[in-house]
């Protein structure tokens, strides 16, 4: 990736960036806020994990394309450094990373906490120290794996930063971008399977088991169970199918690049599945603030013309068929999967 004088389709992209990552930083801002607010920062480590990720992603893309539109002549120290921490998109790509290291443990949680919630090696694998452990690694590893590949591989060139373009030889260009393709994209959408698979399984048998000892006609807490079944539904698709949309164009892209290194066809069809990557990450908080009730409540609270009409009291039926729900399938958690 190189930093352009250019001021032709790539300066509208890039500037396009710019508010796209505007917007990104002020939704994931306030999940946070939501989250921390509800008290689910503590419940739901992985994911309010995830939200930093995004936010910081958002972060350093507002920062590192409003560098970019401003095309800087590096020169010195300064320009060195500029170029391997910022221009190269060092810290946005480390924080993309990390984030997909990151979905799979929030992934894996889930499907642990639904598939085996009755085994006793797997509630030691939902231990807090091991989510915390998680969460540490997974923002260790995305900046030491990105950190040595710019050093590696980035240079300044006549005031120009071209950030993972030298590389020792097209043989170690076609390893890495097979590896990175294979550990950031095939591996992922193999966990989202493999795991949602089997969580819709174990919620469809549960939902059997509850309609065979539910009474004759509808029954509320049937219903229910109807509408979790739907929900789960719902977010493997949408998790899925937006994750497949939004990044394959990147993923493909990036190794077709490291088999016919060729800069200038790289950077012309660079920035579209760029932007359709960080619409992914901007969109995430909205899909999480309608799907997840603590933060969705926070969220609303903040918004001056709810506060002056707060609805009545839950019915005691209402309050009757949540209690059935958690404890006959003990998974209210499943409907979390959204955020991601």
């Amino acid at each position: 990736m190189t930093s352009s004088s250019s001021r032709g389709l790539e300066f509208y992209f890039q500037f396009a960036l710019v508010i796209v990552g505007v917007v990104g930083v002020a939704a994931n801002a306030l999940v946070v806020y939501a989250m921390i607010a509800s008290n689910q920062h503590k419940k739901q480590l992985l994911i309010f994990n995830q939200n930093i990720f995004d936010l910081c992603s958002s972060l350093f893309l507002v920062v590192i394309f409003t560098l970019k539109l401003c095309s800087i002549y590096l020169t010195g120290a300064l320009g060195y450094w500029l170029c391997m921490i910022l221009l190269s998109e060092n810290l946005y790509w480390a924080t993309i990373n990390g984030a997909d290291i990151n979905l799979m443990s929030i992934t894996i949680e889930r499907y642990l906490k639904v598939v085996h919630h009755k085994s006793t090696w797997s509630k030691k694998l939902l231990r807090r120290w091991v989510k915390i452990s998680a969460a540490a690694f997974a923002w260790i590893s995305g900046i030491v794996y990105n950190m040595v590949l710019v050093f590696l591989t980035s240079d300044v060139v006549d005031g120009v930063c071209y950030g993972y373009t030298f590389w020792s030889s097209r043989s170690a260009a076609l390893v890495h971008g097979v590896w990175n393709f294979v550990s950031f994209y095939v591996l992922v959408l193999f966990i989202f399977v493999f795991c949602y698979g089997h969580i819709l399984v174990v919620i469809r048998r549960q939902a059997r088991v509850m309609a065979g000892h539910s009474e004759p006609g509808p029954s509320t807490a049937q219903s229910q169970s109807h509408q979790i079944q739907s929900s789960v539904i719902k977010t493997m698709i949408t998790v899925s199918a937006f994750f497949v949309i939004a990044w394959t164009p990147s993923f493909v892209i990036y190794i077709i690049h490291h088999i016919i290194p060729n800069n200038r066809m790289y950077m012309r069809a660079y920035y579209v599945p760029m932007f359709m990557g960080f619409l992914y990450i901007s969109v995430n908080p909205f899909i999480y603030a309608t799907r997840f009730d603590p933060v969705k409540q926070v969220l609303v609270g903040l918004m001056p013309w709810k506060n002056s009409s707060q609805p009545p009291d839950d019915t005691s039926g209402t309050r009757t068929t949540r209690r059935i729900v958690h404890s006959h399938l003990s998974i209210p958690v499943v409907l979390a999967l959204l955020e991601e």
